[in-house]
């Protein structure tokens, strides 16, 4: 080593002057962001071994926190586990104690409502037979409950008590294959015998073929059965097939539907009516139906409707009661000493009705009898020529003689059989334009013998 310096002393001297050189420039020298060039160089010479340091700490500092030095992060998991099941058992149950008491008040709202007296029961047991749809309750004789007393609920029945203890009871449901109640359809009243058959859906037996029962009908109770009073329903018919001599009908039980877990035993019974309608059921939401015309856009005013449609009597009700409105008046509301709306300020326009002119009675016109300067027949016996008769009003007035009318030229007036003057009745009402008579208007005296066409030759 000592030999190579010595052979390239020149070299290595200069090439240390030259880089002490270049130090003290760069110490001098700055650049366009007035940085000394030797920091510059600095920090670019040592941030990337400086980067790589940084790494390795952080890796190592990260491996010892969470892999050594976490040991007991097991334990604390199990702990945080339990405590959330527990909470989730805890809203199970907070959940069950809200439903419970909504069905607690739905069956006191029901047994309000219910004439029978009724008593309430929990289902605490279901029977252990396959075929066999029982269950148990937790009233029994010391709440006066009796074998063969009917179980309900608001939905329906449920099924009957076949067998009582002092604080239990076994109820046997519809669906069992041994149930058996009177039934009555809603709307054409026909009689039948609900059986179960061990699965969820009932028969109705015993209706002849010629009654007539559809599908969707309700089913009450009909009462023959001395188990349920009249008046409880069953359910709804969801099948119908003829055959002989009774009908096929499938019953679907609106008891069952929503489970069993509070029930009420019927402790006595009273009959009700049945229903006219089903029972109400659930509301449906039906939105306004959309407009006529496109969609206004956004910021857009929509402007004015027409004004009401219809017969001018809409339109006159219409117009009164925007006026109300107007007046901030509310019909069918107020007391004594409110004061109304006044009307007579409205001004109807041409949406009122205008009403009918009452006709102006023309007053009846008397036409004085003329005078005849010859009888109809002419002298020689030819009809004499008339002029048509002038036009007379609608109505005329009867004439100042009775309707009696003589002939001035044969000086005769019409008597009766008996040499009275003939009555005559009044003249029937003329059009207003009467036509002139076939006989060119002339007229005859009857009584005087004269023929219409003048004396015989």
């Amino acid at each position: 080593m000592e030999s190579l310096l010595n052979r390239y002393r020149n070299i290595t001297v200069l090439l240390l002057v030259i880089f002490a050189q270049l130090v003290l420039l760069a110490v001098q020298v700055k650049n366009d962001q007035d940085v000394q060039l030797i920091r510059v160089w600095t920090v670019t010479a040592v941030m990337p071994f400086a980067r790589l340091v940084e790494g390795v700490r952080g890796g190592g500092s990260g491996f010892l926190h969470n892999y050594i030095m976490l040991h007991d992060t097991n334990a604390e998991n199990r702990r945080l586990q339990a405590e959330v099941d527990k909470l989730k058992l805890e809203n199970i149950d907070l959940k069950n104690q809200l439903n419970r008491a909504d069905r607690a008040k739905a069956l006191d709202v029901f047994q309000q409502h219910t004439p029978s007296k009724l008593v309430a029961a929990t289902i605490v047991g279901v029977g252990a037979g396959g075929n066999a749809k029982v269950v148990f309750v937790d009233r029994g004789t010391l709440s006066g409950v009796q074998r063969g007393m009917g179980v309900v609920t608001p939905d329906g029945i449920v099924g009957k008590v076949i067998a009582a203890y002092p604080t239990n009871s076994e109820v046997q449901l519809v669906t069992d294959a041994d149930f058996a109640a009177g039934v009555i359809s809603q709307k054409t009243q026909v009689r039948g015998t609900l059986k179960g058959q061990g699965t969820p859906v009932c028969k109705v037996d015993y209706v002849p073929f010629e009654d007539k029962i559809e599908p969707g009908e309700m089913l009450f109770t009909s009462g023959d059965d001395r188990i349920f009073p009249r008046g409880f329903p069953v359910g709804v018919v969801k099948v119908v097939r003829p055959g002989q001599p009774f009908k096929e009908i499938l019953v679907e039980p609106s008891g069952l539907q929503r489970g069993l877990e509070d029930v009420l035993i019927v402790v006595q019974g009273v009959h009700q009516a049945i229903p006219d309608a089903p029972p109400p059921s659930q509301p449906v939401f039906i939105a306004p139906p959309p407009p006529a015309g496109p969609a206004p856009a956004a910021g857009q005013q929509v402007a004015p409707t027409a004004g009401p449609s219809g017969t001018e009597a809409d339109k006159v009700r219409t117009l009164y009661k925007n006026y109300t409105e107007q007046q901030n008046f509310t019909l069918g509301e107020g007391g004594i000493g409110i004061k109304l709306p006044d009307y007579t300020k409205l001004n109807t326009g041409s949406s009122a009705p205008q009403a009918p002119q009452a006709a102006k009675p023309i007053p009846p016109a008397v036409a004085p009898p003329k005078p005849l300067d010859t009888p109809p027949g002419g002298p020689s016996g030819t009809p004499a020529p008339q002029t048509p008769p002038a036009v007379k009003p609608a109505i005329p007035a009867p004439s100042p003689d009775g309707g009696r009318r003589a002939n001035p030229a044969a000086g005769t007036t019409p008597v009766g059989p008996s040499g009275a003057p003939a009555p005559h009745a009044p003249p029937a009402a003329k059009p207003a334009t009467p036509a002139p008579s076939p006989d060119g208007g002339r007229r005859a005296n009857q009584a005087a013998g004269t023929p219409p066409g003048g004396p015989p030759h």
